[in-house]
């Protein structure tokens, strides 16, 4: 372990980069499921919507227990930073998920309320991903640090750019939870979806346009990054790779090829996260402070590291299986999970 110790933040890092990718584009799509219920016409397709879902939901969420744990174990200082600095949004997005879990198990239970609790069940979803949207848009921003403590306001984070990082994700969520549906419903909830996702795509492309000419002028090492040499040369590839993860999502939309519009929109969402790693890394706080800067002591990463060692192959595993199980399209009159 002693020859680890100078490359476990970075190891940690990349654990900790994978669990937060993993959430979102597992997450994203049951939320974007959520956040579709006003536009799925009747109940039966609102009850099918959800039972591609119910399956996998929970163990999706598994992934931000472990960014969120792990953040704390292992870089506390950035823990204690990005919860001051952005306390408000993560608390609304907490709320919303555990508001919207409460919904998803009533709504099956109940025909007197069921609008309520579709209605509950469509708010936390968009309430969770606007927080999780503002939480990127406020960290990108840098939170205010002198020293090793924040000393910003609450709502530092409130501004066009968190909004815009906000409205970004909704798209993308969408778009993911469209491409699912044609992945896993048929007949008119099918149609419906391949609709939905092919304007979820064209925001979502949007957004991610506005998001990278707005970003380099936040910091000026984000635009060091971007537009100078050899950054500038990732500059022109990962927009090329956008166009053909959007073409491959484009053509799998509006063919029956409901799992390449899903890979596609999961490849959209990687080659975004690898553009935000590109823009902060070694930072872990934006260029306030390093991963090394924030880690605990090496002794503790390696010790926590055997856990996850152990662990992590677990998670994977049950996840996959679930996946796997549950595999195949959703019934027209299947009961609720």
């Amino acid at each position: 372990m002693n020859a680890l110790a100078p490359y476990l933040p970075d190891i940690w890092a990349a654990i900790l980069a994978f669990a937060v990718l993993t959430y979102v584009v597992l997450d994203g799509f049951d939320l974007g499921v959520g956040i579709l219920f006003p536009f799925l016409g009747s109940d039966d397709e609102r009850t099918r919507a959800m039972n591609s879902v119910a399956p996998v939901w929970d163990g999706n969420e598994t992934w931000l227990v472990m960014g969120g744990g792990g953040l704390l174990a292992v870089f506390p200082l950035a823990y204690g930073v990005i919860l001051n600095a952005l306390y408000v949004p993560i608390i609304v997005m907490l709320l919303a998920l555990a508001f919207r879990g409460v919904a998803f198990e009533f709504r099956g239970k109940t025909q007197r309320w069921r609008p309520l609790w579709d209605k509950a069940f469509f708010g936390g979803s968009l309430v969770a991903t606007l927080a999780q949207g503002a939480v990127l848009g406020g960290l990108l921003r840098g939170p205010e640090v002198t020293g090793r403590a924040f000393t910003g306001g609450p709502l530092d984070w409130v501004g066009p750019f968190s909004l815009g990082t906000a409205l970004a994700l909704v798209a993308g969520y969408v778009m993911l939870g469209a491409a699912w549906l044609v992945l896993k419903t048929s007949g008119e909830l099918y149609d419906r979806a391949r609709r939905i996702g092919q304007v979820a795509l064209l925001a979502t492309l949007g957004f991610i346009g506005l998001a990278s000419i707005a970003t380099p002028f936040l910091h000026p090492e984000y635009f060091r990054r971007w537009f100078v040499w050899p950054g500038i040369t990732l500059s022109a590839v990962v927009p090329l790779l956008l166009l053909a993860a959007g073409i491959g999502y484009w053509r799998g939309i509006r063919s029956d090829r409901g799992l390449l519009a899903y890979l596609s929109g999961i490849a959209i969402f990687v080659l975004c996260f690898a553009g935000l790693g590109i823009s902060i890394f070694p930072y872990i706080v934006p260029m306030s402070i390093t991963i090394r800067e924030a880690a605990t002591s090496a002794s503790s990463q390696g010790f926590i590291l055997v856990g996850a060692v152990i662990f992590l192959p677990i998670i994977l595993g049950y996840t996959a299986y679930a996946y796997y199980v549950f595999r195949g399209k959703v019934t027209e009159h299947g009961d609720h999970y």
